[in-house]
């Protein structure tokens, strides 16, 4: 009898089997019959990785840290921890991490099943923050900074003090590499501000934009071309970091750290509608999955902070560790995800009433959190 055996890989595991079909009087049934089972082991496949959530953290120090989101404990270490990643992103299916690496100055891109380094794309001077969109990955990365870990407390390396865009005036500014993920080169670079921190892109996806922390501005560009559209002066001394569109499209968000506020920006105009107080040094934020919530980690204040979605009342403050700068929900979004670098954790809190869970400790000098399947958070929107 004639054996027919075919293998399923999908994010991270494999599935083998063999169809033997009974005796038929046609190959039109015979190939009716494989193709229906081929169809209902692909379902069982991508049902088995449903399953088995996951998260991925860089760790500047020990590489990029695997979480299993069901067990939420570190299952694996993927070894590129002598290249400090920090930034990271998935794409679309999750087979392959892309991560900005600060001390070799390019962008390693992981297969997730094996965790190998299958690519390296070579960006420039201390890259930094990854974005995936549209098959291009924007990396951003800033010639004339010395890198390094940031400081203890958890602020920049300014130490969040007003007027320091000054300093960062002589300095070469920052760019923007736009990566071609067929080709996996680097199609063009886009000079920006200085010290370009957050990445957010427009509701329709055409536009790009990217926050200035060393010249208080945001940059607007053509996603496709890297073409300038225009640049919007907030304000002074603020530094801009994190940056969320929200999810109805009319609103972006933008923290300033050195000022301990958010602005509130219209997305069309560009006009700032709004300026709330936060507690000190603020950097990611991201709405909760239902847009009801607005999320911000207050970095030096060890604090993630919770704001209505479209009042912006203050609602909560949850303690964390040092250096939070960036989180995640999970992909069920009954759970926050803090990465928190000077605790070297990933701080698990319940995302409705904010009560902490547990930490997952061994992520030296956590920076980044991206899961698959894809969720809410401040470097990933969906």
């Amino acid at each position: 009898m004639l054996e027919t055996r075919f293998r399923i890989t999908t994010p991270g595991r494999f599935l083998s089997f063999a169809v033997i079909p009974a005796v038929t009087t046609s190959v039109t049934t015979a190939v009716t019959t494989l193709a229906a089972a081929v169809t209902a082991i692909a379902f069982a496949a991508s049902t088995a990785w449903a399953a088995a959530p996951t998260a991925y953290v860089t760790s500047e120090k020990a590489g990029v840290g695997v979480i299993d989101l069901d067990q939420m404990s570190l299952t694996k270490t993927f070894p590129v921890g002598a290249d400090g990643p920090r930034g990271l992103s998935l794409n679309r299916d999750g087979s392959r991490l892309l991560v900005a690496n600060k001390n070799t100055g390019d962008m390693a891109v992981i297969d997730t099943a094996s965790g190998e380094v299958v690519q390296r794309v070579k960006i420039g001077k201390n890259p930094e923050y990854v974005r995936v969109h549209n098959g291009y990955a924007y990396v951003t990365y800033e010639p004339g900074e010395e890198g390094g870990p940031p400081p203890a407390n958890g602020a920049s390396a300014d130490n969040g003090k007003p007027g320091a865009a000054d300093d960062d005036a002589s300095k070469p500014p920052a760019e923007i590499a736009i990566v071609d993920m067929k080709t996996w080169h680097v199609i063009r670079s886009v000079t920006s501000g200085h010290e370009t921190e957050g990445i957010e892109f427009s509701r329709d996806g055409k536009s790009m934009l990217v926050t200035n922390e060393g010249d208080d501005t945001i940059s607007v560009y053509q996603a496709r071309t890297g073409a300038s559209l225009r640049t919007v002066k907030l304000a002074a001394g603020g530094r801009p970091r994190g940056i969320r569109l929200s999810p109805d499209g009319k609103v972006y968000i933008v923290t300033l750290e050195s000022l301990s506020k958010f602005v509130v920006v219209d997305s069309h105009t560009f006009e700032v509608l709004k300026t709330v107080d936060t507690k000190l040094g603020p950097y990611g934020v991201a709405f909760g999955p239902n847009g009801k919530r607005l999320f911000v980690a207050a970095a030096r204040d060890k604090t993630v902070q919770v704001f209505d979605g479209h009042s912006y009342e203050h609602i909560a403050d949850v303690p964390v560790g040092q250096r939070c700068w960036h989180f995640s929900f999970t992909p069920d979004g009954t759970k926050l995800l803090v990465a928190c670098g000077r605790s070297d954790s990933v701080y698990v809190l319940d995302a409705q009433n904010y009560q902490p869970i547990k930490q997952i400790g061994e992520l030296p000098l956590a920076w980044g959190i991206v899961t698959y399947p894809p969720s809410d958070g401040s470097i990933e929107s969906h």
